[in-house]
C-alpha cells in the first residue's frame, strides 16, 4: 500500500510540473508573439495574443487546484512540499506575464495605423530580446531545478529597467519635440512598461526556484546567498 501511495503522488507531483511547463511555453509563446505584432504592425497576431490568455488562465486555474488538492490529500514533506508551493508562486507570475503580453498586444493593434518610426523600434526590440532572455533562461533553470542558474540570472534584471528608464527619457523628449508623435510614443512607452515588468515576473521564478531547491527565501535578502 505505502509503495502505491508512493507511486500515484509521484505521478500528481510529474502531472503538476508538466502541466506547469505547458503553461510556462504558451507564455513564452505570446511575449515573442506579442512583441513581433507590434514590430511588425501585424493586427492579426495581436488578436491571436490577446485569444490566448483565457488558455493560460485555464492552466493556472488547473494547476492551483491540482497543488491544492495533492497539498491536502498527500500532506507532502518538506522538499516536495516547497516545490509545489514554488509552483504554484510561479504559476500566479506567468500569468501575470501573460497578461503583460495582452497589454503588448493592444499596444500593437493602437501602432497599427501609424508610420513606421525611423528607428524601427529599435530600443523596444533590444528591450524584448533582453526581456526574452530573462524570461526563457529562468524557465529552462526551473524546469532543471538548477539553483545556481537561477542566482546568476536574477541580477539580469537590472539592464532590463536601466534600457526602460532610458527609453522612457528618450520616448518623453520625443514628444515635447513634436507633439504629433505623442500617441506613437505614449503606445511604446507603454508596451516597454509591459515588459519591463517581464523581466521583475521572470526574476521571481528564480528567487522561487531558490526556496525550493535550497529552502531560502532571498526576496528581500541584500546580498545573494552562498550555495
Amino acid at each position: 500500500m505505502g509503495q502505491h501511495i508512493s507511486e500515484q503522488f509521484d505521478i500528481e507531483l510529474g502531472r503538476i510540473r508538466n502541466d506547469f511547463m505547458e503553461m510556462a511555453g504558451l507564455v513564452e509563446a505570446v511575449v515573442r508573439d506579442a512583441v513581433n505584432a507590434l514590430v511588425h504592425h501585424d493586427v492579426e497576431l495581436a488578436q491571436q495574443v490577446s485569444e490566448r490568455d483565457a488558455a493560460i488562465n485555464r492552466l493556472e486555474v488547473t494547476i492551483d487546484d491540482l497543488c491544492v488538492h495533492t497539498i491536502a490529500k498527500r500532506q507532502p514533506a518538506a522538499s516536495d512540499l516547497r516545490m509545489i508551493i514554488s509552483i504554484m508562486k510561479a504559476c500566479t507570475d506567468l500569468e501575470r506575464v501573460g497578461d503583460e503580453a495582452g497589454k503588448i498586444a493592444k499596444m500593437a493593434r493602437a501602432l497599427a495605423s501609424s508610420a513606421y518610426p525611423r528607428d524601427q523600434y529599435a530600443d523596444f526590440r533590444t528591450l524584448a530580446d533582453l526581456a526574452q532572455n530573462i524570461l526563457s533562461r529562468s524557465l529552462d533553470a526551473f524546469a532543471r531545478r538548477d539553483a545556481d542558474a537561477a542566482l546568476a540570472i536574477a541580477p539580469s534584471d537590472r539592464a532590463i529597467n536601466e534600457l526602460y528608464r532610458r527609453i522612457l527619457h528618450d520616448r518623453t523628449e520625443e514628444m515635447r519635440a513634436d507633439p504629433a508623435n505623442v500617441d506613437r510614443a505614449l503606445n511604446v512607452i507603454w508596451a516597454a512598461r509591459a515588459l519591463e515588468r517581464v523581466g521583475d515576473h521572470a526574476k521571481n521564478l528564480c528567487e522561487y526556484l531558490i526556496y525550493q531547491v535550497r529552502g531560502d527565501d532571498i526576496r528581500h535578502a541584500t546580498k545573494v546567498l552562498p550555495a
